[in-house]
């Protein structure tokens, strides 16, 4: 397959030039470049969605100016409500998390006297259970009177 592309150079309202490219062949779509008119990078590329805003007057008694602050101001309140409640649900998890820990740790302290207790009681029983039990070698074995005369 060959591949061959044409480009093609154009400069847009703002004054930045837009390189359109073409690809025969290739089945990809290309996305058109925004490069500076300048070559020193002296002036900004404007991509599309910002080419039709200037800054133009905003006439802050309008109708329009009036609901996007409202709307603005209710979004803020939102915002900063779920930031709080956040905040709050994150200290009160934390707080859960301690207790729970202290919880553990007197668990911990409990279990581990329990167990030298146990470990001491052990010792103690295979100690005299080792006092108590004579060597092999030196059983000493009494005759039964009844089992004598076989």
């Amino acid at each position: 397959m060959s591949k061959t592309s044409q480009q093609n150079a154009t400069t847009d309202a703002s004054g930045a030039s837009v390189i359109h490219t073409q690809a025969h062949s290739s089945g990809l779509q290309q996305v058109p470049q925004l490069v500076p008119v300048s070559p020193g990078g002296g002036g900004k590329a404007v991509p599309p969605s910002k080419q039709g805003k200037k800054n133009s007057f905003v006439d802050r008694n309008s109708d329009e100016y009036r609901q996007r602050r409202e709307r603005n101001n209710m979004a803020v309140k939102k915002s900063r409500l779920k930031s709080k409640q956040k905040a709050q649900d994150t200290l009160q998890r934390v707080n859960q998390l301690k207790e729970e820990n202290e919880r553990l740790e007197a668990k911990i302290k409990l279990l581990t006297k329990e167990l030298s207790v146990l470990k001491d009681l052990f010792l103690e029983h295979a100690h005299n259970f080792a006092d108590n039990v004579q060597p092999v070698g030196t059983e000493t074995t009494t005759t039964n009177p009844e089992n004598s005369g076989q």
